[in-house]
């Protein structure tokens, strides 16, 4: 279970413990969506059961296990890892030994946990899974922030994300010092080359979605993509957008593009950008760099769950 405590703080119950996590603030991340998630993933895994722990292990043993760090990155899942723990038995103890976001080395611990082993055992390779992947996220994610220094550029992530994992990828993305562009495709609108092209041009798009919001009551902040310095012009003309998108833009046209809407709405800068041009794109000016490699093209970071 968890809940809210003093200081912004989230607690979550570990057996007879309170042990407190930070938890970004994001809107997703709710303890009916985390805990969906977890049992959906669990009962992938499990199935009918753990046989393999199940036939090898006396049910009243109990042990212990730390998560050793065997790469160097940015850590991330710390406040996933126990949630998962006590999904699959409340009576594991889970503590703490380092915090989401925290640089790491091989051979640091990150974790421990003590209980029936039976149970360790069949929570391991979620915990290792989701942490994994997360730590790689958050890792790439510092990195590419790391090359925006000295501008106002702030780093955004897509929808280019694992079908039913989103909610841990965005998380971690989170943690690695990224913004979460929208979740999904009900909480912003964002016209994109497809749907100008479909309903006709950017002028015709935007109408259509004005008249849309109208018709069905929603408030939902749009966003235009634009291929040109002509759309953008035409977005500009159209006006009653909340950003504009220069999406494979080369820096001239970026720059270009930029001063063109002249602060009258951010930018995002989109497509096929990469840590060897993502500095340069920063330069030009734009408000937002949304880059699909944070979550569709990462390392993960190798981590392991070891009895001791």
């Amino acid at each position: 279970m968890i809940g809210k405590a003093p200081g912004g703080l989230y607690w979550q119950r570990q057996g007879p413990y309170l042990c407190s996590v930070q938890l970004p603030t994001a809107s997703y991340l709710t303890p009916e969506a985390l805990t969906t998630f977890i049992r959906l993933a669990l009962a992938e895994d499990v199935g009918d059961g753990d046989h393999s722990a199940l036939s090898s292990i006396p049910a009243e043993a109990r042990n212990r296990a730390h998560l050793l760090v065997k790469g160097e990155g940015i850590l991330a899942g710390m406040a996933l890892a126990p949630l998962v723990f006590e999904e699959v038995d409340p009576t594991l103890q889970f503590t703490p030994l380092l915090h989401d976001g925290a640089a790491v080395k091989p051979g640091d611990i990150a974790f421990t946990v003590e209980g029936p082993a039976r149970s360790i055992l069949t929570a391991e390779r979620l915990v290792i899974n989701c942490m994994q992947r997360m730590s790689g996220i958050a890792t790439y994610t510092a990195h590419l922030n790391t090359l925006l220094a000295g501008t106002k550029a702030q780093l955004l992530d897509t929808r280019k994300t694992t079908p039913n994992f989103r909610i841990c990828e965005k998380w971690a993305v989170l943690i690695g010092g990224g913004v979460n562009h929208r979740y999904g495709l009900f909480d912003m609108i964002i016209l994109k080359d497809n749907h100008v092209d479909y309903a006709g041009g950017v002028a015709q798009a935007i109408a259509a979605t004005h008249a849309y919001l109208a018709k069905t009551g929603r408030q939902l902040p749009i966003e235009i993509e634009t291929r040109s310095l002509a759309e953008v012009q035409q977005a500009l003309d159209a006006g009653g957008i909340d950003r504009i998108m220069l999406d494979n833009m080369s820096p001239d046209q970026l720059r270009e593009a930029v001063a063109l809407i002249g602060g009258r709405y951010p930018t995002e800068a989109s497509g096929g950008i990469t840590e060897q041009t993502i500095g340069e794109v920063a330069r030009t000016g734009v408000d937002y760099i949304s880059v699909g490699a944070l979550t569709h093209s990462v390392k993960s970071l190798d981590l392991s769950l070891k009895a001791y």
